[in-house]
């Protein structure tokens, strides 16, 4: 439900799957379920029809696909499945279904380094072996994680052992049916996929989709003095005041004003219901949500969360190959400035340097550095 070009990365999948004419989808959802099911309820207004399957335990990805088994019907042959964290195009969609042949198709795409994808390895079309994330270079085709597959799935699935994590994974499930002699073939696509596994790939899917993007329209009021270069959309009752400058590619949410002399450039997201005064200055960054930024503040390559007060003279400090910590590894960000999440108060004068993470729910008093990872709900004076 992360925003990427002002919609959440599902929907992207979504709308590339009803461009391609599927219309009957089935959402397996678990954790905060209900965001997915306020947001698109049975589809209708996506050109859709959506079924929910709840999946109590999180078991993996096989033991997720299992749970759509007893909505199939007997004339559903095959069926396509998907993550719903790859940002996508409908062409993406296409490569698949028309070079799709026996009982699994795998879509598979180039990536110079595969350290941290499944990576496959193929006889020509055929798949000889998946191997999850491998610590030599044994192939650079890497598994999307799209898939299509006719019914035998489910019979292998019920035979897929547990893997060490304690999970039944669908990479487990095929490497069974090559084991049986089953067909296994793959389709490389060169169209887009990314994934979207840390804060700061959202940078780069948002770039991406703006840059591709043929649909920007303007909807709300540009004052006169405003300027406008490039390829941006402005939603309803957004006004732009006179002396603001924008470069696109942009989006500009509905129910925003931007103030005289505030600077937007180039592949920039702004959410619904968010205000930012005057000399301030955004790039490359996303701003979600019912988010308010104060005077002379300056943004660059950030991720900023929903509902958040950021005081006037706010720096989010921005470099390259900035080192992350999380969970006991060392990441590397290729350029990244600050990240945070919802609900957070920022007083005056506060600099966040690059890479640093702040987290739900946090206060922070004027005058701060922020220079680390802040936990959920914590005060900073």
């Amino acid at each position: 439900m992360l925003p990427v070009a002002n919609k959440p990365i599902l929907e992207h999948v979504i709308d590339s799957l009803a461009k391609n004419d599927i219309k009957d989808i089935i959402i397996v959802v678990g954790y905060e379920r209900e965001r997915i099911m306020n947001y698109f309820e049975d589809g209708i207004n996506f050109g859709v029809n959506i079924i929910y399957v709840h999946q109590k335990a999180q078991l993996g990805t096989a033991h997720a696909i299992k749970q759509v088994a007893e909505l199939m019907e007997q004339d559903d042959k095959e069926f396509m499945v998907l993550n719903g964290d790859n940002v996508i195009e409908p062409r993406t969609i296409k490569d698949l279904i028309d070079k799709h042949s026996g009982n699994a198709t795998i879509l598979t795409t180039k990536r110079e380094h595969i350290s941290r994808y499944g990576v496959i390895i193929a006889s020509g079309k055929k798949v000889t072996k998946i191997i999850e994330k491998p610590t030599i270079e044994l192939s650079h085709l890497i598994n999307t994680g799209i898939y299509i597959f006719d019914q035998n799935i489910f019979d292998i699935i019920e035979h897929t052992p547990i893997s060490q994590l304690g999970e039944y994974a669908i990479t487990d499930t095929i490497q069974k049916m090559i084991e049986n002699d089953m067909e296994v073939d793959h389709v490389v696509t060169r169209s887009l996929w990314r994934d979207a596994v840390y804060a700061w790939d959202l940078l780069k899917d948002n770039s991406v989709i703006l840059g591709r993007s043929e649909n920007y329209k303007i909807e709300g009021t540009v004052e006169e003095g405003a300027v406008i270069h490039g390829n941006v959309s402005i939603g309803s009752n957004t006004i732009i005041r006179s002396g603001s400058y924008i470069v696109g590619p942009a989006i500009i949410g509905e129910n925003c004003e931007i103030a005289p002399n505030v600077v937007i450039l180039p592949s920039t997201t702004i959410g619904n219901n968010v205000s930012i005064e005057s000399f301030t200055q955004i790039q490359n960054s996303i701003i979600m949500n019912n988010t308010r930024i104060r005077s002379h503040g300056s943004i660059s390559n950030s991720v900023i969360g929903l509902n958040n007060l950021i005081g006037p003279y706010f720096v989010a400090e921005d470099r390259e190959n900035v080192k992350i910590e999380m969970e006991e590894e060392i990441h590397v960000a290729e350029k990244v400035g600050a990240l945070t999440g919802d609900d957070i108060t920022i007083g005056h004068r506060v600099l966040v340097k690059a890479g640093s993470m702040i987290s739900h729910n946090c206060q922070i008093e004027s005058g701060k550095t922020i220079s680390r990872v802040l936990p959920e709900n914590s005060i900073v004076v």
